[in-house]
């Protein structure tokens, strides 16, 4: 498909056919990479898309223990002079 860069102000722009943005399922935010000469634009991810489930199969494998608690021991300054 071919389509013509429009100016947008001071930049450049393309228009992306409603039939393609519900295909690539395009909305208000994408991510755009450069390879090379081509640019690559898909629909943006949430930052913490799928990590519930993540979490959920940790719990259930039981490999959620905060780690930062079992690895350090005590000590006497932690035990009685450190507030959180």
């Amino acid at each position: 498909m071919k389509t013509t860069i429009v100016r947008i102000g001071n930049s450049r722009g393309i228009r992306i056919p409603k039939p393609v943005l519900e295909q690539c399922e395009l909305q208000d935010e994408v991510d755009m990479e450069v390879r090379g000469r081509e640019l690559v634009i898909r629909s943006a991810h949430s930052m913490r898309e799928g990590w519930e489930e993540a979490f959920r199969k940790m719990a259930g494998r039981r490999d959620d223990a905060m780690i930062d608690r079992v690895r350090e021991p005590s000590t006497e300054w932690a035990d009685k002079d450190w507030e959180w």
